[in-house]
């Protein structure tokens, strides 16, 4: 095997970034006519630019497996690798990236090159390093001339996708992969470019620019960007040390990431490399060799013989079989065209290649690269139908060809459909660039052309959308070109930046704003603080001056300026000290934070002491003492507003010219609560919520929110809620009582509406009676006792038996149940009476014996009523009632304070005199354990012959004098024997029988 002379080879070697590149290009211009070969399309387009630039479009051409330019007398060729017009004789040849040599799918092409490309001046081959020593064993007489790196190369370890320092590529080594990571840093970080090698060179280099142009920070890559793409890059991260190769996964080698690791640090800038995204670190041995580009030599190059022989099939296959002759070659492995070739020989298309043309012609379809990677018998059908068009009719079918572009004619769908679409329209795009293989190759070429280009436009929104939030390209530019315009913010708070809506600023806070399923992107996040810093700035100015009137706590514990939330309260030292949060980002601090919490805190002061004046005013007042003085600031400790059983001791201790002065101070003494009527109001009773929740389960829980637009509707009662705590009911103003909340004022006005009721003897009233008066003692419900609660029936019932009155119903057709237990109550009404004469008005002091007994025993009585009820039982020889009896309900107070000395007057205990007794009655005797007591000798029940008193009563009634009385003083009374109480007396003595 003989070379051509190699005297005017040049092996221009070295790592990255030493300029190899860059010297080709300048020595190819400064020749009258040259030729320069690329490993990538794309880094093809990219070197045409700069060619165009320099000697102008008319006198470049470019000729790339999808692409051909070439005007009509071009001085300098700029080509890929494969596509490189060999017959054509330049001054000047360069081979870029020869280390490729070794691939196994390409690496036979640029060994060719190497070989036999030559320049009738100058020949350059540029490349690693690793090469020279196979480079000097077949070009004996080639010139080595090593380049340095302009910048040092460094390791940096491991560090999480996510934390990766700005304009980083991170690599990968599979679609799957890239758009994982992609997809992350979009979340974390704001944005990636994408750069991978099956992407059309149209759509990376949209993205390339994408990150060029700063509008974002990272890049995620292949090692595409391995091959001779000069980007801006500071920092490589290999998320991924393993790739496949088309036939298996293998780790790569210390060159191949040599190779990836030098594209960060650009000229004299310096760069680092590292790993993440869980790879493993690097040994110490391999960072060396990074770090020191002195990696193992190159020994074997792949190889496949040119000289083919096209006198058949046959003769060809055997051609492409030869081995090479020198010990630094190796016969390439079956690549896609001789797998092609080879199935195209096994059907009826291999008949047709007859002759020197036909075998030539058939190996020229057989280069059609499989774009698509699909199987090989796919691939081979294509190449089949093309060599037979040509073949039988000259030309491939048109009407064929249109189906198939008309196909790919489509920018619709997601980025994996369009990237298929674009594999397929290259296929097309290189069948339409092949010399007289169409009818009409310049409409073909147009055709396909913009098909390509409008699916990698697409391609490159698509994955814009995906990869890249908008907002972040101009953010980013805004920090490094401080000429911007300033951010706009408009009346809902809306910031947006060139037309770009950024986020929401409200208060001190900057929101994001997301599309849907958006995470927080942190890189986002910091370039948008910076953008809003100023205008924070100014708002804390402002806010530090606002007058009194633009501050609003809400009821859920914040407070709110001009409208914005701008801090919440959280539970303080004390009561009535809450702390105050700012809400407020990062951009928030040093003095404009202590200016905004001194502001606030001064303002919060000044709020609880004026709404909560009078309950302020009760901590320590000037003018009473002692047990007054304990009253006033438990008053104080409880927000305003303090049942009076608490205090109901000391409460009765108090003279009048003590009460007169608590008076003075705003306290009302009410018949259930001690209060200040003026805290009752809307305003005062919300603030006292909010104090008394951040104390006691925070203002997040049930109720706190809700129960002051309860107040503010004006309701005097409502449905409690189970899940809510009582004590926020009892804190807003009202009483919780039996299943509804009522509100205190509307309690002492219910009381100051019974109690000159149960004053009121009906059978002695001169007059008619008033409305609800009953008799013994008791009252009956009213139409303006239900409006003043607004409730009635059940919830009404429910109310008043919490407040310890009871009930007692009697069928109305028998109304002398009633005048029996009004008989039995009387000693406890004739108390009541005395404590609370018959009167109209409102008392400033209600006695609460008078009303509420919570600690009474309930008298028995049985109906089939509410539970809250107690009814007792109707006479077993009534008449048959009604199917739906009416009933007279009368309620009397059932409690019977222990301390009440009227009370205790009536009923001494066993053996101790009574001060207002005639006589005192010996001791009833105790029925033997297990005995029965007869309760048809109960005086009280003998107009009631049907039911059993309940067993809790028993023990009771056996104890009270007036059932010690012999039945004979009761049948020595005389009455009218027509009277109903002698029907009822002979009823009894039957049943007695």
């Amino acid at each position: 095997m003989s070379f051509p002379p190699a005297q005017t080879v040049k092996a221009i070697l070295g790592p990255t970034n030493t300029g190899k590149t860059y010297f080709a290009i300048e020595r190819m211009l400064a020749h009258p006519s040259g030729m320069i070969g690329l490993p990538l399309r794309l880094l093809a387009r990219e070197v045409y630019q700069r060619v165009v630039e320099r000697v102008g479009e008319q006198a470049v051409a470019l000729v790339t497996g999808e692409e051909r330019i070439v005007p009509a007398k071009p001085r300098f060729w700029v080509c890929t690798v494969e596509a490189m017009p060999v017959d054509i004789r330049v001054d000047c040849v360069a081979i870029d990236e020869i280390q490729t040599a070794i691939d196994f799918s390409r690496g036979h092409v640029f060994t060719d090159r190497i070989l036999n490309a030559r320049g009738t001046h100058e020949t350059l081959l540029l490349g690693s390093a690793t090469m020279a020593p196979v480079i000097r064993r077949l070009l004996p007489h080639v010139d080595i001339i090593d380049r340095p790196r302009f910048s040092q190369l460094t390791y940096a370890g491991s560090k999480k996708i996510s934390r990766q320092p700005a304009r980083s590529a991170i690599v990968a080594f599979s679609a799957r992969q890239v758009y994982a990571i992609a997809e992350l840093i979009r979340r974390e970080r704001g944005g990636a470019a994408v750069v991978m090698g099956a992407l059309s060179p149209r759509t990376r280099n949209a993205q390339v620019d994408l990150y060029q142009n700063g509008d974002v920070d990272f890049l995620v890559a292949t090692d595409a960007i391995g091959m001779g793409l000069n980007l801006d890059i500071h920092h490589v991260a290999f998320a991924d040390d393993s790739k496949f190769d088309g036939r298996l996964s293998r780790g790569l080698t210390p060159a191949e990431l040599g190779q990836i690791a030098g594209r960060a640090g650009r000229h004299a800038r310096n760069g680092t490399f590292g790993v993440t995204g869980g790879t493993e670190g690097f040994d110490e041995e391999l960072v060396v060799q990074l770090e020191t580009h002195d990696f193992d030599p190159i020994k074997v190059l792949q190889w496949r013989n040119n000289r083919l022989d096209f006198s058949s099939i046959g003769a060809l296959r055997d051609s492409l079989d030869m081995p090479p002759e020198h010990k630094s070659l190796t016969r390439v492995p079956v690549a896609t065209d001789q797998l092609a070739l080879e199935f195209v020989a096994r059907n009826e298309a291999g008949q047709l290649a007859r002759g020197l043309d036909g075998a030539r012609l058939l190996w020229e379809c057989c280069q059609i690269p499989d774009y698509q990677g699909i199987s090989p018998a796919n691939h081979g059908e294509i190449v089949t139908r093309i060599y037979s068009d040509l073949v039988k009719r000259r030309h491939v079918n048109e009407d064929w060809i249109a189906e198939q572009v008309r196909f790919c004619d489509s920018i619709a769908g997601d980025i994996d459909t369009l990237s298929n679409r674009i594999k397929q329209i290259r296929t097309w795009t290189f069948v339409a660039n092949r010399k007289n293989w169409l009818a009409d190759p310049s409409h073909w070429r147009e055709k396909t052309r913009d098909i390509e280009d409008r699916l990698s436009d697409a391609l490159h929104e698509k994955l814009t959308q995906r990869f890249v939030d908008r907002r972040t390209s101009v953010l980013l530019r805004h920090l490094k070109d401080k000429r911007m315009a300033s951010p706009e913010i408009n009346e809902r708070g809306e910031v947006s930046l060139e037309g770009h809506l950024i986020g929401t600023l409200e208060g001190f806070r900057f929101t994001l704003a997301r599309n849907d399923g958006d995470a927080e992107i942190k890189g986002l996040r910091s370039a948008a603080d910076q953008v809003v810093a100023p205008e924070i700035s100014k708002r804390a100015d402002r806010l530090a001056g606002a007058p009194n009137e633009e501050f609003v706590l809400a009821t859920d514990g914040r407070l709110r300026w001009k409208g914005e939330v701008i801090a919440e309260l959280l539970e303080g030292d004390s009561l009535y000290r809450p702390r105050i949060l700012i809400l407020a980002d990062e951009t928030l601090t040093g003095p404009d934070l202590e200016r905004v919490q001194d502001r606030l805190s001064l303002w919060l002061r000044h709020h609880i002491n004026t709404v909560l004046e009078g309950v302020m005013a009760l901590e320590a007042p000037a003018d009473i003492e002692g047990a007054a003085r304990g009253i006033a600031f438990q008053l104080f400790e409880h927000l305003g507003l303090l049942p009076r059983g608490q205090v109901a001791d000391e409460v009765k201790n108090l003279d009048q010219d003590v009460r007169g002065k608590m008076r003075k101070l705003g306290i009302k003494f009410g018949a259930y609560h001690i209060y200040l009527p003026l805290s009752l109001k809307p305003a005062p009773r919300e603030l006292a919520l909010i104090l008394f929740a951040l104390k006691h389960g925070g203002v997040r829980q049930p109720g706190v929110t809700d129960i002051p637009h309860i107040v503010l509707s004006g309701r005097t009662s409502f449905v409690v809620d189970p899940e809510v705590d009582t004590r926020l009911y009892e804190v807003a103003g009202f009483k919780v009582a039996g299943k509804r909340a009522v509100r205190v004022d509307i309690l002492e006005r219910l009381a100051d509406i019974i109690r000159p009721l149960i004053a009121v003897d009906p059978t002695r009233y001169q007059g008619e009676p008033p409305a609800g008066a009953a008799e013994g003692n008791g009252f009956r419900v009213t139409v303006e006792m239900t409006s003043l609660l607004g409730c009635s029936g059940e919830d009404f019932a429910s109310i008043l038996a919490s407040l310890g009155y009871r009930v007692k119903r009697t069928p109305k057709a028998a109304p002398v149940a009633a005048a029996a237990d009004a008989t039995s109550e009387a000693p406890a009404l004739e108390e009541v009476l005395s404590e609370n004469p018959a009167t109209t008005d409102v008392a400033e002091e209600a006695p609460l014996e008078a009303v509420a007994a919570a600690e009474a025993a309930p008298i028995a009585f049985e109906a089939d009523v509410p539970a809250t009820t107690i009814v007792e039982a109707a006479p077993e020889a009534a008449p048959a009632a009604p199917a739906e009896p009416e009933f007279d309900e009368i309620w009397y107070p059932a409690g019977r304070r222990p301390d009440n000395a009227r009370q205790a007057n009536r009923r001494r205990p066993e053996g101790e005199p009574g001060e207002t007794r005639q006589r005192q009655r010996p001791a009833a005797k105790r029925r033997p354990e297990g005995e029965v007591q007869d309760f048809t000798k109960a005086q009280h029940l003998n107009g009631n012959g049907k039911g059993k008193p309940k067993a809790e009563r028993r023990d009771k009634r056996d104890e009270r004098p007036r059932f010690e009385r012999p039945r004979e003083e009761r049948k020595e009374k005389a009455f009218d024997p027509d009277s109903p109480f002698a029907k009822l007396a002979a009823l009894r003595d039957r049943k007695a029988e």
